[in-house]
């Protein structure tokens, strides 16, 4: 359990990843040891998961087995949601979440930190770059944000139009407590949080990837290509043919490559 800036306990879970591959004499072939106790041969991916997610869900628990095949990987619960104390702010205040989960993380002394979120997660993972960039604990060395929104109060498609009944009505959150096991606050947001647009806007230099399927059905294209503009040409943008959203949609080869893009830029 780790323990936020506002007193929140969040449900953490850390998976060492791959060996460093052991050096060999000339012309013998690279072994790969198992690595010795406190060794850390790989950067290390924090994952943000989606709303009404968690770290014991399957789709979280496949992605983080696909990314330690790369980096060492650290899933945690959002407030709200697992076994994490508090109420999800679907996105606000999520972002203290990531900094315990980034701190503790860097903290294993890996050479680097990336974070990778899908959809909530996703924006969660863009202000956090923006907000903690100056934070020699708790920043990121790189930023994958996959299925992520571009602004707030998106309602252009079926599925956001039933989130935000889940998220504003009182039936919608007695929905998401005892059918998606999610608490949610009541509150609106007071003040409204940093979009995720501008927030890719104040990420450079530190390497930001955003990723969206063509069939999304939350978010259209305009959300991915709104973010790659933000960041003046400074995000890299992979459109995915034939994807959906967030961690249910993300396939085998999708995660070995973002893994692979994380491991080289958080490295």
């Amino acid at each position: 359990m780790l323990l936020t800036d506002d007193g929140v306990p969040i449900d953490a879970r850390y998976a060492p990843g791959p060996p460093a591959p052991a050096l060999a004499r000339e012309g013998e072939p690279a072994l790969r040891p198992a690595p010795a106790r406190g060794a850390a041969p790989a950067p290390v991916i924090v994952v943000a998961h989606g709303f009404t997610g968690g770290a014991d869900g399957p789709h979280v628990r496949r992605v983080a087995a696909a990314l330690a095949r790369s980096c060492a990987v650290v899933t945690f619960s959002f407030r709200g949601h697992g076994r994490s104390g508090g109420h999800s702010t679907v996105g606000d205040r999520e972002v203290l979440d990531l900094a315990a989960a980034v701190a503790w993380a860097r903290s294993l002394g890996h050479p680097g930190v990336a974070t990778v979120g899908f959809s909530m997660g996703g924006s969660v993972v863009l202000r956090h770059a923006a907000l903690y960039g100056g934070d020699v604990h708790a920043r990121t060395d790189a930023v994958v944000a996959v299925s992520a929104p571009a602004r707030w109060y998106y309602r252009g498609t079926a599925p956001m139009r039933r989130l935000h009944w889940l998220v504003m009505r009182p039936s919608g959150r007695l929905v998401g407590r005892y059918g998606f096991g999610t608490r949610i606050q009541r509150r609106e947001w007071d003040p409204v949080p940093l979009p995720p647009a501008q927030a890719a806007a104040r990420i450079a230099p530190t390497p930001l990837l955003v990723v969206h399927g063509d069939r999304d059905p939350y978010f259209p294209l305009d959300h991915p290509r709104m973010l790659a503009e933000a960041s003046g040409g400074h995000a890299e943008l992979w459109v995915e043919p034939g994807m959906g959203h967030a961690e249910h949609a993300a396939g085998a080869d999708l995660l070995g490559r973002i893994g692979v893009w994380a491991a080289r830029e958080a490295g």
